[in-house]
């Protein structure tokens, strides 16, 4: 596989009964939501791994302390860093500041088991004729961000977890006047009907263990 110099941030929450996956809770219990996005973490790591465009790191809130995030980090010898921000835009773009000191960066959250390393890799490529790259989600959001310098304008007043982010991103791209990448959409677990879809989906066989209310 064809690799470019790209660093891959992957955003976490731990995985905290009751403060994990909680559109999901009512579905699964805050249990079996906190147990999945323990998956989809490990998950997101492999992919960002496997894609070897560059050093990944685990950027974790509330802060690095879980076991979780320690377990990872010695299965996966890799740093964890903590996020600092009052909301998702002011946290990745405080990531991207740092990050894109050394290089191309890219930053991917958990939710999405069905984002491949060749997507990653795509992405990475696709920053070295562009300012920005994304791999956009059905639901109108994003699920990989990928830029060669910090960008605030694309972190500010955003409606993040709305179906407009992706729509709004685009719009303050052309307004800056700078080029972006698009891959192929995919799609991420946020809701009742995503986890089913996931289920269906084989992706993750780990999960048949996990029941529904």
């Amino acid at each position: 596989m064809m690799t470019a110099r790209c660093s891959i941030a992957v955003f976490a929450r731990a995985p905290i009964p009751g403060q994990a996956k909680t559109r999901l809770v009512p579905h699964l219990g805050a249990e079996r939501a906190a147990r999945l996005q323990a998956i989809l973490t490990e998950r997101a790591l492999c992919t960002a791994l496997e894609a070897g465009t560059g050093p990944v790191s685990l950027w974790c809130s509330p802060d690095c302390a879980h076991s979780h995030f320690d377990a990872l980090a010695q299965k996966f010898c890799i740093p964890l860093v903590p996020q600092h921000g009052e909301d998702l835009g002011a946290r990745m773009l405080a990531a991207f500041a740092q990050l894109c000191r050394a290089g191309d960066a890219l930053l991917i959250g958990t939710d999405c088991p069905a984002l491949t390393p060749q997507a990653l890799c795509e992405a990475a490529h696709g920053l070295a004729d562009h300012d920005a790259s994304f791999v956009p989600v059905e639901d109108g959001g994003y699920v990989a961000i990928g830029l060669r310098r910090a960008l605030p304008a694309l972190f500010r007043d955003i409606e993040w977890g709305s179906g407009r982010v992706m729509a709004q991103t685009r719009d303050r791209l052309r307004a800056a006047n700078l080029r972006w990448h698009e891959c192929r959409a995919s799609w991420d677990v946020d809701r009742p009907e995503d986890f089913e879809r996931l289920r269906a989906s084989g992706v993750l066989p780990q999960i048949a263990a996990i029941e529904v209310r």
